[in-house]
């Protein structure tokens, strides 16, 4: 599958899109906006730039990404009362060219409206343009970019890990759609290598767009130590192959069809992050964060939840592999939903989260 032509959350602003279904997403970004904010506080009394220069990176479609951006605006206001004059804002929201963006230049009226609204009609110079492309290679010009902020993105690598198939393409991974505990040392390192490269190729890109001194906070899903194993990430996707096998058995999806689906994703360990920043050697760490996300009431079950989350995230490498429509999506969620109360019901689920700030040195 060509990841950077057929991933995409799910678009607009129906029941299973992910601007109904992103609350998750938006409580692990809301845990640490603090630091966000603080960071970007930080880098604009340090380089004082008139204009000053933002990327949101997997930006998505839905309310999130213009609700960050909104609250740096002011954050940055708030820094410069004293001078009595803001710089104005060139925002970059990037995500891949099959993205929804449509959905968020509509909202932007709203968003100018806002922001004149608070301020009695002397709304402040925010200038958002789209910027389709992976994030894993060059996006913008040389030295264009102060500050850059990725949320829940960096997990996703740029394509399904071509070492987890043996000579013949066949995959060594059968009957499983990520890391598993039933799944050989071959897989782990492929999924492994997959993220060296794609990471490298990540802060390689950034170090070129980023001005000496700017900051990048990246806020992704992680696993504790070097058990790729790790119950908060790979549970998730075990209980997909296990809904996904339940309807292969039922003659609702071809059996070869799931065998050959794999997920592009990868939870990686604190050391292999910080690694990996010390190879590139661009960047220092000035903060490294683990959290573990909160658990709210968003309605309904938690498993209901978790499943509408997954829905609006997978839905379009589903629909293009499998080639199926609402009704077998309807229910393979709703499996999924039944089996993740059912595993919380036995055991606390505890997925955690990763916030890096990092500097251009």
């Amino acid at each position: 599958m060509d990841v950077e032509k057929l991933f995409h959350m799910t678009g607009g602003a129906g029941p299973t899109s992910y601007a109904k279904n992103s609350y998750l997403q938006k409580n692990v970004s809301d845990m640490v906006k603090h630091i966000t904010l603080e960071t970007l506080q930080e880098l604009y009394l340090e380089l004082t730039p008139k204009t000053i220069s933002i990327a949101d990176l997997g930006c998505s479609s839905g309310p999130n990404s213009l609700a960050t951006i909104k609250a740096m605006v002011e954050t940055i206001e708030k820094t410069d009362r004293k001078s009595g004059e803001a710089p104005e804002f060139y925002v970059y929201l990037n995500d891949l060219p099959t993205n929804d963006f449509n959905s968020v230049f509509k909202a932007l009226p709203d968003f100018y409206r806002q922001l004149s609204v608070e301020r009695n009609g002397a709304c402040p110079f925010v200038f958002i343009s789209g910027c389709p492309g992976s994030f894993y290679g060059r996006l913008l010009p040389k030295n264009s970019l102060h500050f850059i902020y990725s949320s829940n993105s960096l997990h996703w690598l740029s394509k399904v890990p071509p070492g987890i198939y043996n000579e013949e393409g066949e995959s060594v991974n059968k009957g499983n759609i990520y890391i598993s505990e039933s799944s050989p040392p071959v897989v782990s390192m492929a999924y492994f290598n997959q993220f060296q490269e794609d990471f490298s190729l990540f802060l390689g890109s950034r170090s070129k767009e980023l001005v000496v001194g700017g900051r990048m906070v990246l806020i992704l899903l992680g696993r504790l130590g070097p058990d790729h194993v790790d119950r908060g990430n790979y549970i998730l996707w075990e209980l997909l192959s296990q809904s996904l096998a339940n309807l292969a058995s039922q003659g609702k999806i071809e059996k070869e069809k799931f065998e050959s689906y794999h997920a592009h994703f990868y939870a990686p360990s604190k050391e292999e992050i910080e690694e990996q920043v010390r190879r590139e050697g661009s960047f220092k760490v000035d903060q490294f964060q683990m959290f573990q996300p909160e658990k709210k009431n968003y309605g309904g079950s938690y498993g209901s939840a978790v499943a509408m989350a997954v829905r609006a995230i997978q839905e379009s490498m589903l629909r293009h592999h499998f080639g199926v429509e609402d009704e077998v999506l309807d229910t393979l969620f709703q499996i999924f939903s039944r089996l993740m109360d059912e595993e919380m019901a036995k055991e606390e689920i505890k997925a955690f989260s990763f916030l890096v700030v990092l500097k251009k040195l």
